[in-house]
């Protein structure tokens, strides 16, 4: 079982988006399925994290990194070009990408929002996943899996959390098309909704500790949801145990989902 468990990503070729340093998510993940035998790319962004991320890639014996605003089409397309002269074909993507302006993670919604950050916000968080699926559709192998991660912030009111909750009700319901839309394909589309996990960007949510204890405190399972629980659902996700689901969003959460 022990062999069979090593070698269950073997070969297999993933993209990782959205890894800015070792408390990423996309961090966690990558390190868990590298174990499991994935082969990894990555892109980056702005342009200054672009020796940070060669130096984490480097850690997982990877040396394909390259440059990718999901804000611009132009430079997605440039990107899966890029990576088509290593990878003529790959098997799925962890799409670890979400933004809001820190004015809209504090206060009250309707006070703090603007136009602007509800459409950047989406663009960022949701969009970018579909445009990455869309580009790259005829580079992913038969029974590809792609990967996104959300929040229960998309169907609860989470205090500060604002504009990101409906980005993230944006991104679920996404998966669901994308999942009917990539299907005949025999390419699957899933979510991972987590715990709050400490990372860079989740300081920048007003009192975002409260919210992680209130979690945890009720929460089932009380032991702290941290992004390597997260990549160990990813590897089933990418992996063949996995083969009959899509369009779901899964809870990494030790119950709090269903919590009262």
């Amino acid at each position: 079982m022990k062999n069979y468990q090593k070698k269950i990503l073997l070969g297999k070729k993933i993209l990782i988006t959205g890894v800015s340093n070792k408390l990423s998510i996309a961090y966690g993940i990558a390190k868990i399925i590298r174990s499991y035998g994935a082969k990894l790319a990555f892109s980056y962004y702005p342009e200054k994290n672009k020796k940070k991320v060669i130096k984490l890639a480097n850690l997982f014996k990877s040396n394909i990194v390259f440059f990718c605003d999901v804000k611009k089409d132009d430079s997605i397309k440039n990107f899966f070009f890029n990576l088509s002269k290593i990878w003529k074909k790959f098997d799925g993507i962890i799409h670890s990408i979400a933004f809001a302006s820190k004015s809209q993670l504090s206060g009250n919604y309707l006070d703090v929002l603007t136009r602007k950050d509800f459409i950047l916000s989406h663009e960022i968080s949701s969009y970018s996943f579909s445009a990455l699926a869309k580009e790259s559709k005829d580079m992913l192998n038969n029974f590809s899996s792609l990967i996104t991660i959300s929040y229960i912030g998309s169907n609860r009111v989470v205090p500060n959390y604002n504009v990101m909750g409906l980005a993230k009700a944006s991104l679920e319901s996404n998966v669901r098309y994308m999942a009917f839309s990539l299907g005949k394909n025999n390419i699957r589309v899933n979510a991972i909704s987590s715990n709050p996990i400490k990372t860079v960007s989740s300081y920048c949510i007003k009192n975002f500790k409260k919210i992680m204890d209130h979690s945890i405190k009720n929460s089932f399972i009380k032991t702290p949801i941290d992004t390597l629980k997260i990549g160990n659902s990813a590897v089933f996700l990418l992996s063949e145990l996995s083969s009959g689901i899509t369009g779901q969003v899964i809870y990494v959460d030790g119950g709090f989902n269903i919590s009262t």
